[in-house]
């Protein structure tokens, strides 16, 4: 199996050519075989591949494949290479698992869509960069996947191109993420020219040696390649373009925000933890931003009318989880919780794609309620869900999340403060997920009679994939159970090999506390997050009527939040608006006048003097001889007063 790595992005690759290339003579159906049969496969090569890993001591747990030398340039020297170690693994078990139930419900709800197979195109080829980006062995390959990520999130955000929006959200997310990008080929370059290598086990290997602790070359590189991170995991400053990103198909948002790009800025920070744990001020700054994220973005989400914007709000937030467990040195926890984020999350977005396929694509909760009844599939998907993102006991959430507010608290890295910030958005986050549930299934219907006629249960292609999500939501974090319970962190002990370059460091070291402590933290979190659904209950379901009440008395804060800070129009005045005018301005002052004026210019110059030379020929012999003549005199005066 050793040989054989370069088949997991290999196969969506080959179907995203072939469809690409052939679609117009292709039958729908065979596009779609095409397409979905080649994600199909490549999550059964991943899950044979993860078996071989298993199978391998826990040191030796690294597959490398090499297939040619890519970039030989003077001391820089690329392969086109794929490595596999255990966090690859679960990177590619995700991506391809996720992703092919996403595939499969795209088959059902763009099942009317003209633009299919033009869907499955852009699908295949976001599925093999994201694949390529977490299977590469070093940074350069890695940015190819990286861009390609980029690439396929403008292509499937604006798939939509004939409405403004949608076009212009995926110019956003594609600009927005080009200058994240700049700060990670920065840092890039700042660790080849320090470091003279780009190969992640010669890094983690040279790491110790080339940078200081705390030094300003590991710090400003760690920091740059943040940078880029914030872009792609859609962090503070740079996330802005993730909420607009609900213009595209809701398959789209569900493989952008669960398995595919957002993961990617995590990713990197836990592939090269053994370069951020050798710069402590680049972990603050990090686990700061992670804090701040994930509460600002839960505050809006508490306003949000539309169902995937609140969703959208949701993942902003739960990144910044990842980000503040990686920022306190829980790499481990990062991962983790962006695997069990990857069930729950993609089973949310795929059950509002439900909901709204039921009510004929309206998107507005407050036009919705009362939709247990005729969709109680993706009801009960949908509760299973909502209750793994909230953190109740027993579903994934709950183990992962627990485990980096843990960390926080606990962490030598770690700090108190990140601790109550992120047990503060999980209160606010279960209070505005049920305030979704029950907004969207409880209660009176809003509906007019024309949506309640058409109202069905989306077909077995669409709900399959949400059953078997709603299962991974309830036991996908069983295998990272607290070592307070059980004595488990299985997960934490399999990602240990990559965890642990820097001499063991790479890890959480956790400050000793006894296991009652952990106890009592968990049992606050668990309070906080009962008091909130218990308050989205009495709110929204038990007395739809508060919530009126309670937008009026806190008119101030709710008109904040409900247009999420103007942070979008901010940008727009003192960035957007001025290069715009600095653009036009460059362009009919410098270019046109000046530029185009002097090129111009010398061109009517150079006319006019032909005209005038041309006006002298006239072809008359005794014109020419008195030119002559008179030439002759001046000549012979111009001598003589000399």
């Amino acid at each position: 199996m050793d040989q054989y790595l370069v088949i997991v992005p290999l196969l969506p690759f080959l179907a995203f050519v072939i469809n690409g290339l052939w679609r117009n003579r292709m039958s729908k159906n065979t596009v779609i075989a095409l397409a979905v049969g080649s994600v199909g496969l490549s999550f059964v090569t991943s899950v044979l591949l993860f078996i071989r890993l298993l199978g391998l001591a826990p040191e030796q747990r690294l597959i490398q494949q090499t297939l040619f030398t890519w970039i030989p340039v003077g001391t820089l020297k690329l392969d086109m290479a794929f490595m596999l170690d255990p966090l690859s693994a679960v990177m590619i078990l995700v991506v391809t698992g996720v992703g092919f139930l996403i595939h499969v419900y795209s088959i059902g709800y763009m099942a009317h869509d003209e633009g299919i197979k033009r869907f499955f195109v852009y699908m295949n080829l976001f599925m093999f960069s994201m694949l390529t980006l977490v299977m590469a062995d070093n940074l350069g390959l890695l940015f190819v996947g990286w861009e390609g990520v980029g690439l396929c999130s403008y292509l499937l955000i604006g798939f939509w191109f004939h409405k403004d929006s949608a076009a212009n959200a995926g110019k956003k997310a594609f600009i927005v993420n080009r200058i994240g990008d700049v700060g990670f080929l920065l840092g890039t370059f700042l660790i080849f020219w320090t470091a003279g290598t780009l190969r992640f086990p010669d890094l983690a290997a040279r790491a110790p040696e080339v940078f200081a602790l705390g030094g300003g070359a590991v710090t400003a590189a760690t920091l740059l390649l943040f940078v880029g991170a914030t872009g792609k995991s859609a962090q503070i400053p740079l996330y802005v373009w993730l909420p607009d990103a609900m213009e595209g198909p809701t398959p789209v948002s569900a493989l952008i925000h669960a398995a595919t790009m957002v993961t990617a800025g995590v990713y990197l920070l836990a592939r090269l933890n053994f370069l951020f744990i050798l710069a402590p001020t680049t972990l603050v700054v990090v686990a700061i931003v992670g804090c701040v994220t994930a509460l600002f973005a839960a505050t809006i989400g508490l306003a949000q009318n539309d169902i995937k914007r609140v969703l959208a709000y949701s993942t902003i937030s739960q990144l910044g989880y990842m980000m503040m467990a990686c920022g306190v040195a829980a790499f481990g926890a990062g991962i983790f919780h962006l695997m069990t984020h990857a069930f729950f999350k993609a089973l949310l977005f795929l059950g509002a794609g439900s909901v709204i396929h039921a009510m004929s694509d309206e998107q507005d909760m407050r036009k919705m309620g009362g939709l247990k009844k005729q969709l109680p599939t993706t009801y009960n998907t949908f509760l299973m869900a909502t209750l793994a993102i909230v953190g109740i006991p027993i579903f994934s959430g709950f183990f992962s999340k627990d485990d980096i507010l843990w960390q926080a608290f606990s962490s030598g890295h770690g700090n108190p403060l990140f601790w109550l910030i992120g047990v503060l958005t999980a209160g606010l986050t279960a209070f505005y997920m049920f305030r979704l549930f029950y907004l969207t299934f409880h209660g009176q219907p809003r509906y007019d009679q024309q949506t309640a006629d058409h109202l069905h249960e989306s077909p077995r292609v669409m709900t399959v994939p949400l059953v078997i999500l709603a299962v991974l939501s309830i036991v996908g974090g069983w295998i990272g159970w607290p070592k307070v319970l059980l004595g488990g962190a299985w997960f934490e002990r399999f990602l240990a090999p990559v965890m642990s370059h820097a001499g063991g460091g790479a890890a959480a070291e956790t400050v000793g506390h006894s296991p009652s402590l952990e106890y009592g933290l968990m049992a606050v979190t668990i309070a906080l997050v009962l008091v909130s659904i218990y308050a989205a209950y009495s709110i929204y379901n038990k007395s739809i009527g508060r919530a009126t009440s309670l937008r009026q008395s806190l008119s101030g804060v709710y008109k904040v939040i409900y247009n999420k800070y103007w942070v979008d129009e901010f940008y727009g005045a003192t960035i957007v608006r001025p290069l715009v005018k600095g653009s036009i301005f460059l362009w009919k002052i410098f270019d046109v006048v000046i530029i185009d004026g002097f090129a111009n210019g010398l061109a009517y110059l150079t006319g006019d003097a032909s005209t005038m030379g041309r006006k002298m020929q006239t072809g008359h012999l005794r014109e020419y001889l008195t030119a002559f003549l008179i030439g002759t005199v001046l000549v012979i005066g111009f001598l003589i007063v000399r």
